[in-house]
């Protein structure tokens, strides 16, 4: 009996425990669930909150690039778009928007061809620069499409004129490939940056910082009240040391020719012109270029983008002599005593060198051998000096490097040796590469830049200040941290530099090759150089354009106490006087704008009687 009983009573207790488990459990269960019903409606609330309220960037105004006379080169204005998120911009909500907005067709196979390309959150912009009626139009129909959003932007714009367009560069859309360099980090991906030239060298200086703008909405997505605002921080302006009226003269200079042009101050390294030929219109970019566009000129053989000043090299030349002689001074081979006799050409290692001049020059002495041209005085000067001592003296005067200037993409170029040589093609160095070497031709490859740096540093006496389109003046202004960089030096002996400026004067004004840029109340001097692309037999066998020998001239004035170095490229120009009649117009520029001075009858003159050149161009 008694064992039933506690049988009875352990079963009653189990059920008791069981009870209280299950009601625990219960409990737990409803105020998990009204915890959760709690946590959702304070969820719901946030988000309906985050509804009602629509936060917008406000765009910050680019700053103006101008020239140095405060000329506007680059500007902005404010524009309103339409965009729509590529996540939600299906076809027919895209013809639709485009259709009412007037587009056209073609613009709308554009937007269609583009929008499965992008990610989710990136913006279609179905239309910029919104006119009245479109902004009427799209406010009262903002049920209709609620997924077009009005965005505020500054848009840049450059001149008709299109100066200096390389070196200015243009602006676009941040990019994925932008965002992922140190130099954009703190981008926003859409905002407006610098692609290429001083817009992207000094995009942190240009672009200002955007300011934010938080707005309460109804239901249907429309503006009730302003809730706060952050203001945008303008860009700062920028002032070149670009001479806008120089760079005109430059540019109809090579107007329909494939070339660059470039002039230096050389007393402190300030670029006065850079210009590259064949152009583009930056406007396209600003706008926002679209693909087929974009691969056109991206794929043009004449390659518009190309910023010919820097980025494309070529050989020197003979404009790398003065050089060559400069080397032969300095190391005691290139005196008074030191002749060669042209006779066309020379043979050199089983190999026989001609001169430009194939009834030959006679015998010559440096100054005539610079004058006139000779290669056969070099190829024995060269050979005399060593491939070494030729790449030394090149490299002192800034060949086979960058220069530095506040520019990206700059090219290196080269300067052969023999180490080099050999580490390309495990070939030893011959006689006849130092010949070829020492007239500018062979592997020599410079830009436009370097060789106008180089000129102007040797014309200056041994002095190269680094090349630069904004002035330390400026740069200061900026950061003002900022010091300027020491001027590479090298001492010249001033007797050795007196011969050098005597030969260069006598290839402008004393019967020499560069007789094109002579220029009337100004001493010039000068160098010519033509450069070969392929050689001579296959050049008249082929016939072709793209074959002809590519022509130089740097010059600088006056030659004594130089103010200015000009540089021209005129690709399968041929012969050098075209490229000495560009610089003679620019020096012929220059000197228009220079203070006149009462006791120089020849300046007053010239200022009276200005070129058609220059009178074309309204200066």
């Amino acid at each position: 009996m008694k064992t039933a009983f506690y049988q009875r009573r352990a079963a009653l207790e189990i059920r008791v425990l069981v009870f209280r488990a299950v009601s625990a459990g219960v409990c737990v269960v409803l105020l998990l669930a009204f915890w959760g019903i709690q946590a959702a409606s304070d969820s719901y609330r946030e988000r309906a909150e985050d509804n009602s309220t629509e936060s917008h960037p406000i765009p910050a105004a680019r700053g103006t690039v101008r020239d140095k006379d405060g000329n506007l080169i680059a500007g902005s204005s404010m524009r309103i778009s339409a965009q729509i998120e590529s996540g939600e911009a299906t076809p027919d909500l895209l013809r639709k928007v485009a259709a009412r907005l007037s587009t056209g067709s073609g613009h709308i196979e554009r937007l269609l061809d583009q929008a499965p390309s992008l990610a989710p959150y990136e913006h279609i912009v179905v239309k910029q620069d919104l006119q009245l009626s479109d902004l009427a139009y799209l406010n009262a129909n903002r049920e209709e499409f609620p997924q077009v959003k009005l965005v505020e932007e500054f848009r840049r714009h450059y001149g008709r004129e299109r100066v200096a367009v390389h070196a200015v560069g243009y602006v676009g859309r941040a990019s994925r490939q932008d965002l992922a360099r140190r130099e954009f980090l703190l981008v926003e991906f859409g905002a407006e940056i610098g692609k290429s030239g001083i817009e992207r060298q000094y995009n942190h200086w240009l672009a200002g910082k955007a300011g934010r703008r938080w707005t309460e909405v109804d239901t249907h997505g429309r503006a009730m009240k302003k809730l706060d605002e952050d203001e945008p921080e303008p860009g700062s302006d920028l002032k070149l040391t670009i001479d806008g009226h120089l760079q005109a003269v430059a540019e109809l200079g090579l107007s329909g020719r494939k070339g660059a042009a470039v002039a230096i101050d050389p007393t402190n390294g300030e670029i006065l012109v850079m210009a590259s030929s064949p152009s583009f219109d930056p406007n396209g970019f600003a706008t926002g270029m679209v693909r087929d566009d974009w691969a056109k000129l991206n794929s043009d053989p004449s390659t518009p983008l190309l910023n010919r000043a820097i980025q494309g090299t070529w050989a020197m030349g003979s404009v790398f002599k003065p050089i060559v002689g400069l080397a032969g001074l300095e190391n005691n081979v290139a005196g008074p005593s030191f002749t060669a006799t042209c006779k066309g050409g020379s043979a050199i290692g089983g190999r026989y060198f001609r001169c430009h001049k194939r009834e030959g020059h006679g015998t010559v002495d440096l100054e005539r051998a610079i004058a006139l041209s000779c290669d056969v005085y070099f190829y024995t000067l060269g050979l005399r000096l060593g491939i070494e001592t030729l790449s030394k003296y090149a490299e002192a005067a800034g060949l086979g490097r960058k220069t530095g200037v506040d520019l990206p993409g700059e090219a290196s170029g080269l300067v052969p040796s023999a180490e080099w040589k050999a580490r390309r093609s495990l070939q030893p160095w011959f006689p006849g590469d130092t010949a070829v070497v020492s007239i500018g031709q062979g592997a020599m490859a410079v830009t436009p830049l370097q060789a106008v740096h180089a000129i102007g540093g040797l014309a200056a006496g041994g002095v190269w200040h680094r090349p630069r389109l904004v002035s330390d003046k400026v740069r200061r202004r900026m950061d003002e941290n900022w010091r300027a960089p020491k001027p590479r030096t090298a001492h010249i002996d001033p007797e050795h530099l007196r011969t050098l400026r005597n030969s260069m004067w006598e290839v402008v004004n004393g019967g020499g090759t560069g007789g094109q840029a002579r220029l009337a109340g100004e001493d010039v001097c000068g160098k010519t150089g033509t450069s070969q692309r392929v050689s001579n037999s296959l050049r008249i066998r082929s016939g072709r354009a793209d074959f002809e020998d590519d022509a130089w001239f740097v010059g600088f004035a006056p030659c004594d106490f130089p103010e200015i170095v000009a540089g021209v490229l005129i690709e399968n120009g041929k012969s050098s006087s075209l490229a000495a009649a560009v610089v003679r117009d620019i020096l012929q520029a220059w000197l228009l704008m220079k203070p006149p001075h009462s006791d120089d009858e020849s300046n007053r003159k010239l200022q009276e009687t200005p070129t058609l050149a220059m009178a074309g161009l309204g200066l």
